[in-house]
């Protein structure tokens, strides 16, 4: 039984190795590569040269790293040229017309991209089609960090145009030439396989043929400019839009009286505020070598107004306490004591008038009590008595004009909209008119900040 089963998968064996040797794929292959040198350019005649048809599309943008000036992409690249060696008749071989060989076993032409500096991670393709007539398609994703002179000082309204330039290596013209398989409108245009829901924008992509001529040889290149954009809705909300709206709080704070401690206070808030939020979104600003971004000169510029700001603040309240330090109790003392100390005589005065007055009148009574009669004296006691409370009355009513007259003059005195004071005056006024110079000069930053950003958003 064990001997029945073992003829019968030897049996199998040999059918399996005889269906493979009779396989029409095989024997094409072996006809191909067979007495096949990959070391030699693939023509039959060494004066002709090899054309390669390139074609680029650009797949995604991966990362821009405008410190390093490098970019990331994706892109799928096609390389199509004639191999004179890998010719067939398809009716010899069951009518086959294409056939996807080992790329190790052909000739590859060494076509580069110049940019390119750094490996990235591409898928391994490791074959190619051939077809009858012997054209050879190579189909790859690759994945090119390259370099490229990215422009960031427009951030976030900026535009960059990175090339690729592919050409060969070694080989001068007159052994490869390079040729666009598609037309140039067809690439420039074609922006539909560009993933384009990430940060980046593709414009389009312009292409050319040129010649570069090194050492007295030429060398044939074909250079694609990848025109990006970026979107800056994130940029402008995260960023800018914090950045104005402290600016206008800042504009604001100008309303509050000079005289107010509340007004230092509140600018200092600002700027303080203003410090934390410009430490924690630091990561998110592009860092290049090259150039300061405007962004930053943005930045920059804004902190520097609000601590203008804060200083021109700082500046009022110190004149307006040299003011009250210039006058120590000079206007308002002066005259409540004045007023005091008369009013105090007055008192005093009228006291002692009241008094005499009383102990005249008590020596007439009793020097008269005996001559007069009983209703006389009633009558005469009755007016001394009514003197006597006219005079008492009369210190309250002088008090009480004094005391009303000190307070208009100290409400006239500390009223800040209309100022008596010199010295008042020329502050509230000095305030007004750093208050329209800081607005002037926040207008030209303004204008001035807007019209770089046009002008660099738009080369």
């Amino acid at each position: 039984m064990v001997s029945h089963l073992f003829l019968y998968l030897l049996s199998g064996g040999f059918a399996y190795t005889a269906s493979l040797q009779n396989s029409t794929l095989l024997q094409l292959m072996e006809k191909l590569l067979t007495n096949y040198n990959k070391g030699v350019r693939p023509v039959k005649n060494w004066t002709q040269p090899t054309t390669i048809y390139i074609d680029f599309v650009l797949h995604a943008v991966l990362e821009v790293d405008g410190q390093n000036q490098k970019l990331r992409t994706n892109i799928w690249y096609q390389q199509i040229w004639m191999d004179e060696f890998l010719k067939w008749n398809p009716t010899s071989f069951d009518g086959i017309n294409e056939i996807s060989l080992p790329i190790e076993s052909i000739w590859i032409p060494d076509v580069l991209i110049q940019e390119f500096i750094d490996v990235g991670r591409s898928p391994y393709m490791p074959y190619v089609y051939v077809n009858s007539s012997g054209h050879i398609k190579n189909y790859k994703p690759i994945q090119v960090v390259s370099a490229c002179r990215l422009e960031i000082y427009a951030f976030p309204f900026d535009k960059q145009n990175c090339t690729f330039t592919f050409c060969s290596w070694l080989h001068t013209v007159n052994d490869i030439n390079l040729k666009l398989w598609r037309s140039h409108e067809e690439i420039e245009n074609n922006t539909s396989a560009f993933v384009d829901d990430g940060e980046w924008e593709l414009l389009s992509v312009p292409s050319k043929y040129e010649m570069l001529y090194n050492e007295g040889r030429e060398y044939a290149q074909i250079q694609f400019n990848v025109i990006i954009r970026r979107r800056p809705l994130l940029y402008v909300v995260s960023l800018l839009l914090p950045s104005i709206f402290l600016m206008l709080v800042d504009v604001t704070s100008y309303f509050l009286p000079p005289n107010s401690s509340g007004r230092i206070t509140f600018k200092s808030s600002i700027l303080l505020g203003y410090t934390v939020f410009r430490m924690n979104l630091s990561d998110d600003l592009p860092a290049t070598a090259m150039t300061t971004p405007l962004i930053g000169v943005f930045f920059a510029v804004c902190m520097a107004l609000l601590v203008i700001s804060l200083i021109e603040s700082i500046l009022i309240t110190k004149l307006l306490s040299m003011n009250e330090e210039a006058e120590p109790m000079t206007a308002v003392s002066k005259c409540c004591v004045s007023k005091l100390i008369s009013s105090n005589r007055s008192t005093t005065d009228s006291f002692c008038t009241s008094l005499k007055t009383q102990e005249g009148i008590c020596d007439d009574s009793v020097s008269d009590s005996d001559t007069e009669t009983p209703g006389q004296h009633q009558d005469k006691i009755l007016n001394q008595e009514a003197q006597a409370l006219q005079i008492k009355e009369l210190p309250v009513k002088e008090i009480l004009k004094e005391i009303s007259s000190i307070k208009f003059y100290l409400y006239q005195l500390e009223d800040p909209t209309n100022p008596k004071n010199d010295w008042l005056a020329f502050c509230y006024r000095f305030d007004t008119f750093l208050f329209r110079v800081y607005l002037v000069i926040l207008g030209v930053y303004t204008i001035t900040m807007s019209t770089l950003w046009l002008i660099w958003s738009n080369p």
